[in-house]
Parts: structure tokens; C-alpha cells; sequence
């Protein structure tokens, strides 16, 4: 299964700072196979989370109780690029699967920003540029290649005075 790799970084993460303290974070769910079997984990925003294994006679589900200290905002970039000071992601959603050759993944991001769509987005753009990404850009939609070469598209949406989004990244 290739997709094992996943699981010790993520328990040992999940593992930290167990603490008795009300925690939010944001909600993950990640989606993981091949042929063999696969991993499915998911987390809600108060931190607890699941993990299940399946495949090649194995069937494991285990629940995780403390994911929020797994620092998704903090570790998102692209290219080096990070969110908008000050975002928060809220969701986090990845699909992938290597079944007859096809590697495939689609990662998903919802998240917060305190700026409005266009200063989020005009920032952002800069920071592409200073990077050397290259990005094409249609109102507060942001849309380019990845130096790996996947496809990136980031919507910015207001919310209020702030905005809302999602960055969408897919490899095929």
C-alpha cells in the first residue's frame, strides 16, 4: 500500500499536545488507495479524529483524539507562497489514488482570510510573481501551474468586510 507512508507522521501529529483545553481547528479529511487498499482519515474541528487502514487482509480503524495541533494554515504553500497574512484554513480535503498506473490526487482547502477578496487575491498575485510562478487571473480567481506541474486554482469570495475560499490543487 503505497499510501502507508501517511500514517506515522500523522499519528505522531495527532499525538501532540494532548492537552484538556477546547480546541478548534479545521475539519480534514483525507482520502488515500490503490489497488492493495487504502487509508482514510478524518478529523472535526474539535480536534478528534479517525483513522481506518484497509486492504491485503488488514482492516484498522482507530480514533485519533487530538489532530488540532496539526498546523495546516502554517504549513500550507505553494511554491512558497502562503495564504494571505492572518488566514485560516477551516477545511482540508485530499483524494488520492495510484490504481493501473494513474497517479491522481485532488487536495482541497476551504479557509478564512482578513482581507477583502481583491487585496487577498492582489497580495497572493505578488507573491506568485516574486516567486516566479507564473498565474493567470479572472476577477479574485487566481489559477496557474505548480512547479511539480499540478494545476492550482485559488477562489477568493467575500464574507462580510473579509472573504472566504478555496484552493484547489489537482494532480493527473
Amino acid at each position: 500500500m503505497r499510501f502507508a507512508y501517511l500514517i506515522p507522521p500523522l499519528m505522531l501529529l495527532a499525538a501532540c499536545g494532548q492537552e484538556e483545553k477546547a480546541k478548534t481547528g479545521p475539519e480534514i479529511s483525507i482520502n488515500a488507495g490503490d489497488e492493495q487498499g487504502g487509508v482514510k482519515i478524518t478529523s472535526g474541528k474539535d480536534g478528534g479524529g479517525k483513522v481506518k487502514i484497509g486492504g491485503d487482509g488488514v482492516d484498522i480503524d482507530i480514533d485519533v483524539p487530538d489532530f488540532v495541533d496539526f498546523d495546516v494554515t502554517g504549513d500550507f504553500d505553494i511554491d512558497g507562497v502562503k495564504l494571505y497574512p492572518g488566514s485560516q484554513v477551516t477545511t482540508v480535503n485530499v483524494d488520492a489514488s495510484d490504481k493501473d498506473g494513474a497517479d491522481k490526487a485532488v487536495v482541497k482547502l476551504g479557509f478564512n482570510s482578513p482581507a477583502a477578496p481583491a487585496k487577498a487575491a492582489d497580495w497572493m498575485a505578488g507573491e506568485f510573481a516574486k516567486q516566479g510562478v507564473k498565474i493567470s487571473r479572472t476577477g479574485d480567481t487566481l489559477a496557474g501551474k505548480d512547479k511539480d506541474g499540478s494545476d492550482f486554482t485559488i477562489k477568493f469570495g467575500p464574507d462580510g468586510a473579509n472573504s472566504k475560499g478555496e484552493v484547489l490543487i489537482t494532480k493527473s
